[in-house]
């Protein structure tokens, strides 16, 4: 009797050592980010179980990441792409691509409040949007006839105010004056809107107020995410 006791315990620690190891084990996974137009992503955030790590995709939207089999989730964010994610269930290759929350956002079958929207971090629904956010698509003809992004912005947002280089979201200010938005073009921030053919673009999001807080105090007086076709 004692000795069967002896080898249940034996056999139960044996499979905690052994899944205690599996789930240290490593697991090294590579893959690709592209956008809609299947262009790379660059300097793209990995993620592993909803955390952010250190590794960002190269100039070509190449990653390479060292897992645990213990990890269950790899994901990617982009500054003006949004975030994606998938199980990796044992995968060394792992590819991204943007065009899923693309066709969600052009989906014509959302009517509505179901229509998605872009936030800069990801997309959710207009009924579950409780700030604001202005969206242009920059692939309408319409606003081919544009002279400048701010002329384009000024005259399809409201609540923004522009004056040359100086653009202000509903009247943003503190103790020191009015506050600049974040400016986000292909991931990269600027100080500026940047000298490029309205036709150029892709989308452009305005986020106004609460919408911008995913950029930190960075957003404080909102953000215009832009987001081109030349990447």
């Amino acid at each position: 009797m004692r000795k069967n006791i002896f080898l249940l315990i034996v056999t139960v620690l044996s499979i905690g050592s052994i899944s205690a190891q599996n789930a240290t084990k490593t697991l090294v996974i590579k893959g690709k980010v592209v956008d809609v137009y299947n262009a790379p992503v660059a300097n793209a955030i990995i993620m592993l179980d909803d955390q952010k790590t250190s590794i960002t995709t190269d100039t070509k939207g190449r990653y390479k990441i060292r897992a645990t089999y213990g990890n269950s989730k790899i994901g990617v964010f982009s500054f003006g792409n949004g975030t994606l994610e998938t199980s990796i269930n044992g995968r060394n290759v792992v590819n991204f691509n943007f065009s899923s929350i693309a066709a969600t956002q052009s989906n014509p079958n959302l009517k509505g409040d179901n229509q998605a929207v872009g936030t800069g971090y990801g997309v959710v629904k207009k009924k579950n949007l409780t700030t604001d956010v202005s969206r242009i698509d920059g692939t309408n003809e319409k606003y081919a006839s544009y002279a400048s992004l701010q002329e384009m912005i000024q005259r399809e947002v409201s609540g923004v105010t522009v004056n040359g280089s100086d653009i202000v979201i509903q009247g943003s200010e503190n103790l020191l004056g009015n506050v600049h938005p974040l400016i986000v073009v292909d991931g990269v921030y600027m100080d500026q809107l940047p000298d490029i053919p309205p036709v150029t673009v892709s989308s452009i999001e305005v986020l106004k107020g609460t919408s911008a807080s995913i950029y930190g105090s960075r957003g404080y007086g909102g953000a215009i995410v832009i987001k081109t076709k030349i990447q």
